[in-house]
């Protein structure tokens, strides 16, 4: 059984203190593939040494955190298209909108995500989508952008079922996390309703630890409770949850 965490900030400060042994704990629970999505350029160095680190586990992203998006952003999204020239990546992430936290760049975070989905089709890469508080701007700026050649993952999602459906008519995998095992957390009274083939799994460590570690640190070893749930909702053996999701990554990153 190969498990696939397709969105993991093993790089976090969080982890200074013991990365390696949090990621051996992931590995010997089967989890052996790592996407790693970037944030900004201060995190490019600490994504290049994990790389390094685990080069059979470790698949990096490259792009412009929505968060990230500041006055400074044609900078940073000159440091993203110098790298994507020299060197490979898996996917453009993550990217997107977040209204969660400042309202006032919504224009300048609309052009960053254009901007990151143009390069997308040029490298012919997937996105990943963050998405937070800002399901209409992001579908908004998807309906312009959408082609066939237009793939990914809409990460964290914690959406409706209409908004899930719109989500994959853009060709777009569902990134499910420790959200589907939160008590309120909503997808878990759909989530089976959607085919199988449209789903990946995640933490989003350090953030969004599934239950029964709610507000603690995340690490990519409790994806198995967020495998485990969904065990339950598709009433379907683990292992397959497992192949399938996997299976549905590689289709994503190619690898």
């Amino acid at each position: 059984m190969i498990i696939t965490d397709t969105h993991t900030h093993l790089y976090s400060e969080a982890f200074d203190n013991d990365r390696e042994e949090m990621i051996r704990r992931a590995i010997d629970l089967n989890v052996t593939r790592f996407f790693i999505p970037a944030i900004d350029s201060t995190y490019t160095k600490a994504m290049f040494e994990l790389e390094a680190n685990f080069p059979e586990h470790v698949f990096l992203m490259m792009g412009l955190h929505p968060t990230s998006v500041k006055s400074n952003y044609m900078e940073e999204l000159r440091h993203v298209e110098e790298l994507l020239a020299k060197r490979k990546f898996y996917a453009i992430g993550e990217i997107g909108i977040d209204l969660y936290w400042d309202k006032s760049t919504l224009e300048i975070q609309k052009t960053a995500f254009r901007h990151q989905i143009q390069l997308a089709k040029q490298y012919k890469l997937p996105i990943v989508i963050h998405c937070r508080e800002s399901f209409n701007e992001i579908f908004e700026v998807l309906e312009t952008e959408k082609s066939e050649e237009l793939y990914g993952i809409f990460h964290c999602f914690t959406g409706n079922l209409e908004q899930a459906q719109r989500a994959i008519s853009y060709n777009m995998k569902l990134g499910i996390g420790g959200v589907v095992t939160f008590k309120n957390g909503g997808i878990d009274k759909f989530v089976n309703q959607i085919d199988i083939k449209h789903i990946v799994l995640e933490t989003d460590s350090p953030y969004l630890a599934p239950k029964p570690f709610r507000g603690k640190r995340n690490e990519s070893a409790y994806i198995i409770k967020v495998l485990e749930r969904l065990s339950e909702l598709y009433d379907m053996p683990k292992e397959n949850i497992a192949e399938i999701t996997t299976q549905n990554s590689k289709e994503i990153f190619n690898v």
